[in-house]
């Protein structure tokens, strides 16, 4: 049994979190399982001051198998009074979020920190995969019309436009040579050329759904496929799509192989690589998903269970500090 630790997890409000699907409470759940104090803050919460950064942290105790509840009244608390911090907050990236990695960044060194505050900032979610060219489907970052129609004739006459910090599946669009509205999609896309947009080459299996793989410290522990609502372009759960069950494959190894080690180096413990056909589309290390859905497909229990390969992987790092 690993010694009890302090842990703190920086949140969306907790009665907004789903009992049923997000990733973050069964964290928590499992940390109290294993036998540590673990307290939640969201970004309000948070501040920084000569002495250091400090939360105003309020402990949490399991109330239902997969549920938490706060208890007793919050409490000010150096950062450097937590033996981890964890970033679980939800996008977007706005001001607020990156103001928070600021105040992370105030904590190196005095608790172990996931993700690293510096690996959030520099890791866009959308454009980390171009370190990987060989990995990925053809990507571009644009914001005129003529380099989106050029992109568009180089990748066939089909793409996928995306903004740069969106999340969930939003305004996610898919742009067609001929199509009448084209010109409108280009200028929801860039806000009239003010904003740059991500043109990614559509990949045909996309209607087959989006892999998602959970990486611990730069290693896959499990996968869930995200399948599209029928005649819905997006596989997202936040965008109508369902969980199904699938195993890792050969070129998802290879992907992890790849990406694991440049993630691990940049401090990103905990991420979700998306995949598509064989083709890396996206790195989340914000705040990434798929636990309950991995558990319950893989009718997964106890130290099987995704949360608990998670904290193991925690306690191990802890274990070396």
């Amino acid at each position: 049994m690993a010694a009890a630790r302090e842990a703190l997890f920086i949140i969306d409000p907790l009665e907004q979190l789903s009992p049923a699907a997000d990733t973050s409470l069964v964290m928590m759940h499992e940390g109290l399982r294993r036998g540590h104090q673990v307290y939640v803050a969201t970004l309000s919460d948070l501040g920084i001051e000569t002495g250091g950064p400090f939360a105003h942290a309020q402990q949490v105790v399991t109330a239902l198998e997969g549920w938490v509840q706060k208890e007793g009244e919050p409490m000010r608390r150096p950062l450097a009074d937590f033996d981890v911090v964890f970033m679980r907050k939800d996008p977007p990236f706005d001001d607020d979020y990156l103001s928070a990695t600021w105040i992370l960044e105030a904590a190196r060194g005095q608790c172990m920190l996931v993700n690293d505050p510096a690996g959030l900032r520099e890791l866009n979610e959308k454009l980390a995969i171009l370190a990987f060219p060989e990995l990925i489907p053809a990507t571009r970052l644009l914001r005129r019309r003529v380099d989106l129609d050029r992109a568009l004739a180089d990748f066939g006459g089909k793409m996928i436009v995306k903004p740069v910090f969106g999340f969930g599946g939003r305004e996610i669009l898919q742009a067609r040579e001929g199509d009448p509205n084209l010109g409108s999609i280009y200028e929801l896309a860039t806000r009239e050329s003010t904003r740059w947009t991500v043109a990614q080459a559509f990949i045909e299996s996309a209607h087959e759904g989006d892999k998602r793989i959970l990486l611990v410290d730069g290693e896959p522990i499990g996968a869930v496929m995200r399948v599209p609502a029928r005649g819905e372009l997006r596989n997202n759960f936040h965008a109508g799509g369902h969980p199904e069950a699938t195993e890792l494959d050969e070129r998802d190894h290879e992907i992890c192989a790849r990406v694991g080690p440049h993630l691990r180096e940049r401090g990103q413990f905990f991420a979700g690589l998306d995949v598509i056909g064989g083709l890396l589309t996206e790195i989340n290390v914000t705040s990434p998903t798929g636990m309950q859905e991995i558990n319950a497909l893989g009718g997964l229990t106890g130290e099987d269970t995704m949360q608990a390969r998670f904290w193991t992987g925690v306690e191990r790092r802890l274990g070396a500090t």
